[in-house]
């Protein structure tokens, strides 16, 4: 299915903005026509089979004076927000007969009943009120040419829209308009459009951009309204004219009027929002840096986790939490300072234990600048609910200057920490009351029940650091395993081995079994015997005073530094351990050589 914008011109003369989705919001196709015969050639190949057209002009007009009904409608939401609907009627010459949105609508054969279900479908949308719910915005970006607004102000504005537009790459549903997905000519089409915002010269040169940037919004609220119908609302109806729009949230209050002169008033958080999304590519690639590192952290300590990801904030996000005000003050003076969430990282952990122990280890290799145990502030509140661990961390010195982290060097990464369990309940909690829709009457239902979801889960947990702390205890010896032609020791076998060797030490990853097993091998070591009689010469207290382990090391880690002690440069030199060398070395030289 195709999802289509038209940003319809009043007349033949001036640019019409179209624009193309797939199903899965990917942008297929942007440009500008300007007669009808133009139109229909263009969107042709996308509206033959099932297709959502979202028109931004009026479809019908019955009334002969005056506002539409949907006109009044929406104006009375969305109006304080600057984002009101001019007036249409039969006085106007250009309604008086058939409108021209409903003229290119029965051109390509669609129906424009709002209600219907058929697969070949137009309706009419207004990109200023969709601008306001889908951004969050206190007042509309002012990129429209009108008196009093220099080319500065135009090119500003619509720049911001463009970057708010692709950080939706993340939203739901998404709207991709760069990466892999995208098609190549769609990508270097949207991206020509981009270079002509910063390269204007004259508002003219806006002007063709604009249209174009306005029909992608009409195609997205096509995509949302197909969609996420519930997120949409429909002022009028079919019989004197409608308007499709994003739902204006309840709690979005407008931007005070005043005189523009202060950053904030000019867009959303000030300019920051605009460098911000002239930043985010950059922070997208320092992201990586940052899942790279805190992994590597985690690796080389032995923990157990699930998994570790990132994500750049979107640009939609920042501009949302820029806007916040107190009060009628803005809650960041300066925001690309002050909103620290930039960059997030998430560690998923398997056990409640383990949570601890990755924020003491990160506290030992990278500079923690702030440590929020959301749990622990929710239980201080006499209640259960959300429970993450948040670490706001920086690059410790040794690191600042390697290349390896130019990307992150002067910026924090929000990392927070979480079990599965916990994981699981925060991600259900934000999609049901964020992403879905609770009547009012049925809130402290929910409420109650998600507190008591909140309590079962945090019992669960406990439940299971028990059940894994009496597994580690109880698993001294050798469990029978099929025989195969692998002479590595295997990793169930090497579990049990070293839950009995190290009692004290936290299980690692399942894969990091298998991987010193394979170093193992290399050393000629294929049975748990011959690893026993390895491993007797080494001194564990002394070892564990000399690496004076700020953080509980998982169970590979133990046996990796026993090895790197027992073989010193032998060890090191093993194929397996190519890719880090250096850091056994300084292990090697902080244990005072090999033993």
């Amino acid at each position: 299915m195709h999802f289509v914008g038209v940003d319809l011109a009043w007349g033949d003369r001036k640019p019409t903005g179209l624009a193309v989705l797939d199903g899965e919001g990917c942008l297929l196709h942007v440009s500008a026509a300007t007669t009808d015969d133009a139109i229909a050639t263009a969107l042709g190949p996308y509206v033959e089979d099932d297709c959502l057209v979202a028109i931004d002009a009026p479809l019908i007009v019955a009334n002969a004076t005056g506002n539409r009904p949907a006109e009044a409608a929406l104006n009375k939401d969305f109006a304080r927000f600057h984002a009101g609907a001019h007036p249409s009627n039969t006085g106007k010459p250009e309604f008086r007969e058939q409108p021209r949105g409903a003229r290119i609508a029965a051109r390509l054969g669609l129906d424009m009943n709002p209600r219907s279900g058929r697969a070949r479908r137009a309706i009419e949308v207004y990109p200023h009120p969709a601008t306001v719910a889908l951004f969050r915005l206190g007042r509309t970006l002012k990129y429209k040419n009108k008196p009093g607004r220099d080319l500065d102000l135009l090119r500003s504005e619509l720049i911001v829209l463009v970057g708010l537009l692709e950080g939706l790459a993340s939203a739901d549903p998404p709207l991709l308009l760069t990466g892999h997905q995208v098609e190549r000519h769609a990508v270097s089409a949207w991206k020509a459009l981009r270079s002509a915002v910063e390269k204007a010269g004259r508002k003219s040169e806006l002007r063709v951009v604009e249209d174009q940037v306005d029909a992608v919004i009409c195609a997205y609220v096509a995509l949302v309204a197909a969609r996420e119908p519930k997120r949409t609302t429909t002022y009028g109806d079919f019989e004197t004219g409608y308007i499709v729009t994003p739902t204006l949230p309840d709690d979005l209050t407008p931007t005070p009027r005043g005189p523009r002169i202060a950053p904030e008033i000019r867009d959303p958080g000030g300019s920051a929002v605009r460098e911000y999304a002239e930043l985010q590519p950059e922070l997208r690639l320092a992201v990586d840096q940052f899942v790279q590192l805190v992994t590597s952290i985690l690796d080389d300590a032995g923990i157990n986790y699930l998994s570790v990801t990132g994500r750049a904030k979107s640009v939609a996000s920042f501009a949302a939490k820029a806007a916040r005000t107190v009060e009628g003050r803005p809650s960041f003076a300066d925001p690309l300072r002050e909103i620290t969430d930039q960059i997030g990282v998430r560690v998923i952990t398997y056990v409640h234990s383990d949570v601890q122990a990755v924020a003491d280890l990160l506290d030992d290799q990278v500079v923690v600048h702030d440590d929020r145990d959301m749990g622990r502030e929710t239980a201080s509140e006499g209640r259960f609910g959300y429970a993450s661990r948040h670490l706001l961390v920086g690059l410790d010195a040794a690191r600042a200057d390697q290349p390896a982290y130019e990307l992150m060097r002067g910026r924090q990464a929000q990392v927070q920490i979480r079990t599965v369990l916990q994981h699981a309940w925060a991600e259900f909690e934000h999609d049901i009351r964020y992403k879905g829709t609770i009547p009012d009457e049925h809130v402290p239902d929910f409420d109650r029940r998600f507190t008591l979801a909140a309590g079962l889960l945090e019992l669960a947990d406990r439940e299971f650091s028990t059940i894994r702390d009496r597994l580690r205890t109880g698993m001294s010896g050798p469990s029978p395993e099929p025989q195969d032609d692998d002479p590595r020791i295997s990793s169930r076998e090497l579990a049990a081995f070293l839950a009995g060797q190290y009692v004290d030490a936290g299980w690692s990853r399942t894969d990091h079994y298998a991987w010193i097993s394979g170093l193992l091998l290399e050393l000629g070591i294929t049975s748990l015997a011959e690893l026993g009689e390895t491993l007797r010469p080494v001194d564990a207290e002394a070892l564990t005073q000399r690496m004076n382990y700020r953080y509980p090391p998982g169970a590979v880690r133990r046996l990796d530094d026993a090895l790197l002690w027992r073989y010193g440069d032998r060890f090191v030199a093993l194929h397996g351990n190519a890719d880090r060398v250096p850091a056994l070395r300084a292990r090697l030289e902080k244990m005072g050589g090999a033993g």
